[in-house]
């Protein structure tokens, strides 16, 4: 094998930020809901690289997830087909987001594939995985054992209809043999049981340190604190660790050819995976990233909370000194026009529609001043575009190119000769501060909020000092004020970088700006404004409605 789990710490001096984004299935195209998830991961990364820190930011593609296997089945194509498409459409959209991986991969790699093999092996060998004859559910007709998403039926927990694998409503972990009523995907029948041999993870031996890890938490969202509270509380139960599957990866042990490693083991080890990865092909350690000078941030939805705060950490604990999860950003969940997004019903705005539409960072935006951090926040049509024309074009746009417009027709393009406005250069400095805290806490509605509030309160600035006037009556006066506008830009082009980074490219290319760093900055007098261009366009009212009626007529409502 070409990789070599080693689990040795090294000697590290410097701190290092290691940020895991969730792994979407690769069985569809990706919705707005599954982006608003994802979109703090990125925010995090842009902003502590601009701090300085050693970041590793990866992710990818879920390449093995039933889903997959049933929409092959469906279009009449092997899983990789259908991976291969929605793994290539996944990398065009989140690089047209703007999210800035270091690695995005994909689970059908044969390097993760070798990783997850090892790591199975050294839990095997540390003793925290055992064989055992298993009762699975089997289809008569479709002459199969079933998946667990191939099983359908009704929650013993909450009564609701469920999948095998879990409960979206109450949240519970599931066995598909557990499910009321169960019924087969595939062929809709009743499927019955059989025995076959399985591998499991002795989940239960981890009880003890787990309810330890979730003491010593910080940084956690509610969520994933109270949900994974809970499942201690219950009480761990060891989990199946292999399946009868003909699509993922493969257990490496005599007599158990054909079955896979389940998934949920298996994707949430991506991030090593990808870690190493990325290090190999950069000939570079990855042990750094994974050590106690780790920052480690993991970045998801609240159904995938119990995957990051027990399976994972068990895992890593199981197999190696490697280290666990220091901060759960878990979104809750994003609605559409006040219902859930369903993909069955389409009922839902679709990310490369979005992107062929409306610009990127109006996308950004949005999803961070409505993210659902701690409940469940809903998309509008109306709220999208009047958010992008009042906040994005008509507060910031709107400093941005008044400002710069003026300094270009009155002063022939050269930043004027003044003095920086000392109570606004101390703002912009406690602000560094603020944004940076909030964002380092999750808080991304909040910290972005806090920057908004700033460019509102420079606006009036702008409108009550009245350079226009003064450019004619106190000429001083007017550069003072262009002079301290111009600072407030350039420090915004650094303070909403990690939110909004195409819209700040622009802004540093117009005041000819090559670098930057979280911190204070200072352009200095005659510096040259070039290509000045508007940094958001109007759209047109008209398009809400028109929204609204294709998202009905297309989801048959």
């Amino acid at each position: 094998m070409r990789v070599f789990l080693c689990f040795e710490q090294k000697e590290v001096n410097q701190m290092s930020i290691f940020i895991g984004g969730a792994w979407p299935y690769a069985n569809g195209s990706l919705h707005l809901g599954r982006v608003a998830s994802l979109l703090p991961g990125d925010i995090l990364a842009r902003y502590f690289r601009l701090k300085g820190e050693d970041v590793l930011y990866v992710s990818g593609s879920d390449c093995h997830g039933t889903p997959i296997s049933i929409q092959a089945n469906q279009e009449g194509v092997s899983p990789k087909v259908i991976a291969d498409r929605y793994h290539k459409e996944f990398v065009d959209c989140f690089e047209k987001l703007g999210f800035s991986y270091d690695l995005y991969t994909r689970t059908d790699d044969s390097f993760h594939h070798e990783v997850v093999q090892q790591l199975f092996l050294q839990l095997s060998n540390n003793g925290y995985i055992y064989k055992k004859a298993v009762e699975q559910t089997y289809c008569l007709k479709c002459d199969q054992f079933l998946p667990d998403r191939y099983v359908e039926g009704v929650c013993p927990h909450c009564g609701q209809n469920a999948r095998g694998d879990q409960c979206d409503f109450c949240s519970s972990l599931l066995d598909p043999v557990e499910l009321i009523d169960k019924k087969c995907k595939l062929c809709k029948s009743s499927p019955t049981t059989r025995f076959s041999d399985h591998y499991f993870l002795a989940l239960s031996k981890f009880q003890g340190e787990l309810e330890r890890y979730l003491d010593q938490a910080s940084g956690w969202r509610e969520n994933a604190l109270h949900l994974t509270r809970r499942y201690l509380n219950e009480g761990l139960h060891d989990r199946a660790a292999t399946r009868d599957l003909p699509w993922g990866v493969e257990v490496p042990i005599e007599g158990f050819e054909g079955k896979k490693i389940y998934v949920w083991i298996e994707a949430v080890s991506g991030y090593l995976s990808a870690s190493m990865k990325w290090a190999d092909a950069n000939r570079c350690s990855w042990e750094h990233f994974w050590s106690e000078h780790t920052i480690a941030y993991y970045v998801h939805g609240k159904d995938n909370i119990p995957f990051h705060t027990l399976i994972l950490p068990a895992i890593l604990l199981g197999s190696g000194n490697l280290h666990l999860p220091d901060r759960i950003i878990s979104g809750e969940y994003l609605t559409l026009e006040g219902k859930k997004f369903s993909t069955s019903r389409n009922w839902a705005v679709w990310v490369p529609y979005l992107l062929e539409n409306y610009n990127p960072d109006s996308i950004r935006y949005f999803l961070t001043t409505n993210s659902p951090e701690n409940r469940d926040t809903d998309f509008s049509w109306r709220e999208f575009i009047y958010s992008h024309n009042s906040e994005l074009l008509g507060a910031f746009g709107n400093f941005v190119n008044r400002n710069l417009m003026f300094i270009v027709k009155s002063f022939e393009g050269a930043v004027p000769e003044a003095q920086m406005n000392q109570v606004i250069r101390l703002k912009i400095i406690e602000l560094y501060e603020l944004v940076g805290n909030r964002i380092e806490s999750g808080k991304m509605k909040d910290a972005l909020e806090t920057i908004f509030t700033f460019i509102r309160s420079s606006n009036k600035y702008f409108d009550e000092r009245r350079p226009w006037v003064d450019y004619k009556e106190n000429p001083q006066e007017c550069k003072e004020t262009l002079f301290t506008c111009v600072q407030i830009i350039a420090n915004l082009s650094v303070l909403l970088s990690p939110f909004l980074p195409f819209s700040c490219q622009r802004i540093r290319s117009f005041l000819n700006i090559s670098q930057s760093s979280w911190g204070y900055m200072e352009i200095l007098p005659l510096q040259k404004i070039q290509s000045l261009q508007v940094l958001f366009e109007r759209i047109d009212i008209s398009k809400i409605q028109a929204e609204v009626n294709k998202l009905s007529s297309e989801s048959g409502q």
